[in-house]
This record gives C-alpha cells, structure tokens and sequence, in this order.
C-alpha cells in the first residue's frame, strides 16, 4: 500500500500522468498479498461468512477514499493526509498522522516480504524463509534508486495482470463447478448451514474483519500520487474511475473467494497459503498453479515496491517540514535521490527480515494484524480530518460515520482471537510510542516555536469550496 508504486521514489516528478494511469496505479497499489494471501486467514478465522465482511470492508474503503479525494481535488498537498490532518488540528496531528503511517507501511512491508517468501518456498521449500525477504528487499530498493519512468508504465501492466490471474481462476473455478474439471474427492457446493459458514461462530468472523480491510489497504495512495497528474484539475475523473475500479475489485473478490470456498473444503484453507493454491492443487491442473503462483509473486513485489515508495516520501514529507531530522530531505546524486531517507528505510526491511528469522511460526499473522490495524487508525483520523475540512452534506457525514464505525468494528474484533491479539498489543505500542513523542514535543519544542499563521488562511479556502458533496 504507495504512490508512483514503484517509480523513482520520492523524485519531484510532477505531472507526467494522465488520469487514467493514475487510476491504474491506485489498482496495482491495491491488489497484493492482503487479498491473495490475507484472505486465507481471513477465511480460517471467519469461515466463508466473512465474504460479507468483504463487502462491508469494501463500503468502509469507501468513505476514506470519498472524503480523501475530494479534499485532494480541493486543494492537492505533497504530504496528501498527513498535511490535511495538519491543517485541520494543528501540528501534533500532522506529525502523528504522518509517523503513524511511516509506521504502519513500514509493518507492510515486514508482512509482503514475509508473503513474498511463503509464495517462493511453494517452489522451494527447503530455502529459509529470510532468504527470500532479504533478495525481495535488495530488488525493491534498486527499484526505487533506479526511478526511471518506464516503471509507471511496468506497474500499469502487472495491474492488468492481476486482474486477469483472478478472473482466470473464476473461469478455472466455474469449469469445475459445472464438473468440466475433475479431482480433488470434493464435491463442489458452496457451504450453506450455519455451522459451515460459520465455523467459529460470529466472534471468529468478527475477528477475522481485520483482514477484509486488509485486502483494500493501498487505496490512500492516491491522495500521495495525485501531484504527479499532468493535469491537476483531472484528478476527480481518476477519482471516478477508481471508484468503478472500486466497485470492481469486491464483485472480483467475493466472486473468487467464494468460488475458492467451494472448490475445496473449508478444513483445507492454510492460512500460510494462498486460498487460490489451495483451490486450484486439488484439481488434475499440473501447470495452472505454478502459474497462479507467479503471478502471486508479481502482485505481492509490485505492492511491497509501492509501501517502499510510501514510507521512504513520508518520511521526506515530515523532514521538508521539520517533523523529522531535515537530513532525511537532502537529496543527492543527478537523480536527485533522499539516499539517507531511503537508507532508514532499509534499516526497516533489515528489521523485518531479522523478525521473519526469528519468528517464523506466526510472524505472517501477527505483523498483518498490526499493519493492517495501524493503517485503520490512520483511515479513521481522513475521516476525522475530513469532517473539520469539508462541508460534507447530510449523506456525506452519513457515509463518514458509518466509515468510522466499521473501522472501529474491525479493530474491537481483533480482541476476540489469539492470532490477532498480539498484533493488536504491536501495533498500540507503536500508538503510544508516538503519542508519547508527540506530547513531549508539543509541551517542549514546538511550544517555544511561533504558531503558522498560514493554517487558518488555508482551512478557510478548504472550507469554502461550493464544489456539492456527494
């Protein structure tokens, strides 16, 4: 889940694309390991109910994405939510916004790697697993030092492949259905007693929540990616097309999940497997998941570049305004590249690699519940922010709350299971540690310093847009 998803990281390349580029970006920055990996723990939690949770997951996106675009076509920021959330509550919110984001990419990333080196050891399972996450960082970061524009257009392709890999599986997952396909010794039904939905009754797929919302993780980036549009005042048009996209990606989603569920048995689902592996190996199909596993790897490098290209500009954004030591800013070589940026940013992958070393067993599961946690928490404060910038009308602030309730529902569920507790306490520590940096800072430093008295002046012409809510 992160702008240019994989262009030259944090170079000002503003405007080289159009709309629509734009809005494919946003769908390969979307479409990773949280949907062809995270789903499989979602559905060990929740059983094949939670395929509602993806729809309610999906409204919930929604909101955040409603409100972010329109206060990104009111008025574009480099620092997109992190600067609103500035001028909405002053700069304690920005720099909490901004780290608590830094942070949860940073998490992100420790969860692709670890995702990346599960898919890999489907052909190597004899390779550890901190093998992969280390080659998976070092192309990741050459990625971002080379920046060359042709990656836009490479990230353009691999959505498109994505998109193509879930709608072959439904066409692969229909042909068995109709029993076109043999194997496996199940018969293909869809669960549909109580007790085959729900396994673990309703708080298990109140639970596994968490990981719908995971699947979506990514759709912020295009507040971070708008300033690169050729032409600024077409970023609504990309926001309308997203929205199709939107739209798109659930029908896609609950169609394949649920066609996944009914191929095989739900007894059979590994949540350290892709639930599309699972489906399409008990089936007489000696190629077709060794394909599908490819492009697993694909969606989930293009996803991990994308959080790489996430924290390494947050982290530029906060030291251009002094939420951060300014060294981060200095850019260096022709490329004009931030090397020290980006080098903490290697640190982090370094971090992660040691955590998949040292906890192979449940480290998929606890990291993704704390990423996907500290990315609502930053979803949650749009919301917030969007209800001090815009003059939202009666549906709007409807949609807002309901926005707000259904992230708050995914994070109280995550009390209600041993997988995701742990990742819950992870990702409150990361909050307070913040929080407590925050504080010290707002009663120490930046107490001594002049307010801006820009912020006002900027709040109003926010505020003032007679553009109608939807």
């Amino acid at each position: 889940m992160s702008s240019q998803c994989g262009s030259s990281g944090t170079q000002e390349t503003k405007g080289d694309l159009k709309w629509w580029q734009l809005s494919l970006l946003g769908v390969a920055c979307t479409i990773g390991t949280g949907y062809f990996l995270g789903s499989a723990l979602a559905i060990h939690i929740g059983g094949p109910a939670i395929l509602a949770g993806f729809v309610l997951a999906a409204l919930g996106t929604y909101t955040v994405f409603d409100v972010l675009s329109k206060m990104t076509a009111d008025h574009p920021e480099k620092g997109s939510f992190r600067s609103y959330a500035k001028r909405a509550f002053g700069r304690w919110a920005g720099f909490s916004s901004g780290w608590v984001y830094w942070a949860s990419e940073l998490l992100i990333m420790g969860s692709q790697l670890t995702a990346l080196s599960i898919f890999s050891r489907f052909w190597f399972p004899g390779i550890p697993m901190w093998i992969f996450a280390a080659g998976y960082a070092v192309l990741g970061l050459i990625v971002i030092l080379v920046g060359n524009k042709l990656f836009d257009s490479i990230e353009n392709v691999l959505s498109v492949i994505k998109i193509a890999a879930i709608l072959m599986f439904i066409v692969i997952a229909a042909a068995a259905l109709f029993g076109w396909i043999r194997g496996g010794g199940h018969r293909p039904e869809f669960p549909h007693t109580a007790g085959a939905l729900l396994p673990h009754g309703f708080t298990g797929l109140w639970a596994a929540f968490i990981y719908a919302f995971y699947a979506y993780g990514g759709i912020e980036v295009l507040g971070l990616m708008s300033l690169r549009l050729k032409k600024p005042e077409q970023a609504p048009m990309a926001g309308k097309i997203m929205l199709i996209m939107l739209i798109t990606l659930t029908i896609l989603y609950v169609l394949s999940l649920g066609l996944a569920v009914t191929m095989v048995a739900y007894s059979a689902f590994d949540p350290k497997k892709s639930p599309f592996i699972t489906a399409l190996g008990s089936y007489a199909l000696p190629f077709i998941p060794h394909v599908f596993n490819g492009v697993l790897i694909i969606a989930g490098f293009s996803t991990m570049v994308a959080s790489l290209y996430a924290v390494t500009t947050m982290l530029v954004t906060l030291a251009e305004d002094s939420d951060a030591p300014p060294v981060f800013a200095k850019k260096v070589t022709k490329k004009e590249l931030p090397l020290l940026a980006i080098g903490l940013t290697a640190v982090g992958l370094i971090a992660s690699i040691v955590l998949a070393l040292a906890m192979p067993g449940k480290i998929y599961e606890y990291v993704t519940t704390a990423a996907g946690l500290m990315l609502l928490y930053n979803w949650l404060f749009i919301l917030f922010t969007a209800g001090k910038l815009l003059e939202l009308k009666l549906l709007g602030q409807i949609m807002r709350f309901t926005g707000m309730a259904l992230i708050l529902l995914a994070v109280a569920g995550t009390l209600f299971h041993g997988t995701s507790r742990p990742g819950l306490w992870g990702s409150l520590i990361f909050v307070l540690l913040i929080g407590g940096i925050t504080v010290l800072l707002q009663f120490t430093v930046w107490k001594k310093k002049k307010p801006d008295k820009t912020v006002p002046k900027r709040r109003v012409a926010i505020r003032s847009n007679k553009r109608p809510a939807h």
